[in-house]
């Protein structure tokens, strides 16, 4: 057995976790079916780096129903399930993951992962695949593709093919609409909400709540955070995002604007140094800060520290910062990810899709012939695959076109009758 996690004791409450989330994910139990019997990954080696949470788990034990060998790590030091990776590496799955990891532990996880020589790689983030491509690269040899979970490794992922720094193709799962417009949206607000809670159990109805971005997943956390009471400001560079926020109702202003009215703020953007130094200066007393983006930079932590005169942990995930001036300010998680490290990340039932699209795209990968070094997109009949299995496990019927409308739809001699 090769694993390196907390606690092996902690299985038998992992399996209870696992066993809830499959119980939720009925589209992922349907391959996981299939590739039992079909093997699709017969023999396939896969270099996993994903948050490791009871969703995760799932999608491990599909990846091993197809005959793979899995090595999982985890994507952030702190979304890591101690209870889940337990209860993985009790089975036999070669894992390396703990919660509150150093950097230097969360780095040696992921050269762990890829000791195993992987075909595939499976991302959340691109630390995996960057580590690959920069201090792994006699690991490369044996690697025909993979796939990228987040928003975040999609940007670095096709920042390397633009520089000509990516040596295989990846599937950006991320962009597919089964992933960015049910998991991103939905997932992210729910679960970023649930985050904040925990971490500080604050009354959301009547603040000042400013949301950092206008993309898919700050989509979802402005809707959640209307519909508990807040009123929502965006703030966002993308002019046309900016219109959309504003069409759907919300107050729309430049940060260093809210920076001084806000009561909650969320970063969610993919960018660094969203909130910094000269909105920290200006935030009233008691305001709380939380990201929702994969890394802890679209805060400035640093110059939240240098202008504080003393920090305590008031909570187990909020911590205090005292202003030199007495203001005092709080930041959930540590600036990581709030919804995974202050709570338990999306609910089962939507990670059900991501987490299909990440198996069938393993499937694909493997099987294809002719991808060469790029960032693509996953295929539509796989999207359309995984709408269809869900709708039908959620037992709603949709409509089909008759032949008469396909003829319609592909031709262009009817018009105005």
């Amino acid at each position: 057995m090769d694993y390196k996690i907390k606690d092996l004791g902690l299985a038998a409450n992992g399996e209870l976790l696992i066993e809830w989330a499959s119980d939720h994910m009925p589209v992922l139990n349907l391959i996981k079916k299939r590739f039992q019997h079909e093997k699709p990954l017969e023999g396939v080696k896969i270099a996993a780096c994903l948050h490791a949470t009871k969703e995760t788990a799932v999608l491990i034990r599909t990846l091993e129903a197809g005959g793979a060998e899995v090595a999982l790590c985890g994507s952030n030091p702190l979304s890591t399930n101690d209870q889940v990776v337990a209860a993985l590496a009790a089975r036999g799955t070669k894992v390396y993951a703990w919660r509150e990891q150093k950097t230097e532990e969360y780095y040696w996880c992921v050269n762990k992962a890829l000791d195993i020589t992987p075909n595939l790689t499976m991302d959340d983030g691109a630390d995996l695949v960057s580590t690959l491509h920069s201090k792994r690269t006699e690991k490369m040899k044996s690697v025909k593709g993979g796939s990228e979970e987040t928003t975040t490794g999609v940007i670095r992922l096709r920042a390397m093919h633009k520089d000509g720094a990516l040596k295989y193709p990846i599937v950006a799962v991320n962009d597919t609409p089964t992933k960015r417009m049910f998991d991103n949206r939905y997932g992210t607000g729910q679960s970023t909400i649930d985050g904040l809670l925990r971490a500080s159990s604050i009354m959301l109805a009547g603040k000042n709540f400013v949301v950092c971005g206008y993309g898919w997943c700050s989509r979802g956390i402005a809707s959640r955070a209307r519909g508990m009471g807040s009123n929502v400001i965006v703030t966002e560079v993308n002019p046309t995002k900016a219109l959309e926020a504003v069409m759907d109702g919300y107050q729309v202003m430049p940060i260093i604007d809210a920076a001084s009215i806000g009561d909650i703020f969320v970063t969610s953007t993919g960018n660094t140094k969203v909130i910094d130094e000269e909105h920290l200066k200006v935030m009233k007393d008691g305001a709380l800060l939380a990201n929702s983006g994969h890394f802890n930079v679209e805060i400035n932590i640093p110059a939240l520290e240098s202008l504080s005169k003393g920090k305590r942990r008031i909570r187990p995930d909020l911590d205090e910062y005292e202003m030199k001036n007495g203001r005092k300010l709080y930041l959930a998680a540590e600036g990581r990810l709030v919804n995974l490290a202050a709570a338990e990340g999306h609910p089962s039932e939507v990670m059900d899709m991501s987490f299909a699209d990440q198996a069938l795209v393993a499937e694909w990968v493997w099987k294809s012939t002719d991808l060469k070094p790029s960032v693509y997109e996953v295929p539509n009949d796989i999207d359309e695959m995984v709408s269809k299995i869900k709708l039908q496990t959620l037992g709603i019927k949709i409509d089909k076109l008759t032949e008469e409308q396909k003829t319609y739809l592909l031709s262009w001699k009817e018009g105005t009758v």
